[in-house]
């Protein structure tokens, strides 16, 4: 069974794909840029703003599938700079905590329409 997950509270597919995909029991949740639903813009020019941008993107995501950031099983993170890792990790150490999920993160030759970082998740839902 595959479901597609789409909610307003995260900026709509700039492409072919999907917000997020339900596979069975696992959700699948394509690169979330830093872009803010209600404006359409990155939510500001700093790696902390836009970390927190893309983290918000992927909790309303999970929330619309009925679950949370609890549920995450892995994640990818990709970075314009890898200079930006530290302030990065500070803003997703405050989003997951206690049984964090597996993580990759990449430094990138660059990202859609100049974006600082991307963000894709995979959630085990229960």
């Amino acid at each position: 069974m595959i479901k597609k997950i789409e909610t307003s509270n995260a900026p709509a597919a700039i492409g072919p794909y999907s917000q997020a995909i339900l596979a069975d029991n696992t959700l699948y949740i394509s690169g979330q840029l830093p872009i803010d639903p209600k404006t359409g813009e990155f939510a500001g020019n700093d790696i902390i703003a836009q970390t927190t941008q893309s983290l918000e993107n992927i909790k309303a995501i999970l929330e619309e599938a009925g679950t949370s950031l609890t549920n995450v099983a892995k994640t990818t993170v990709l970075l314009n700079s890898i200079q930006d890792f530290a302030a990065m990790n500070e803003v997703y150490g405050q989003y997951f905590t206690g049984t964090c999920p597996a993580r990759a993160a990449y430094e990138v030759a660059s990202l859609p329409k100049g974006a600082l970082v991307e963000i894709e998740a995979i959630a085990i839902i229960k």
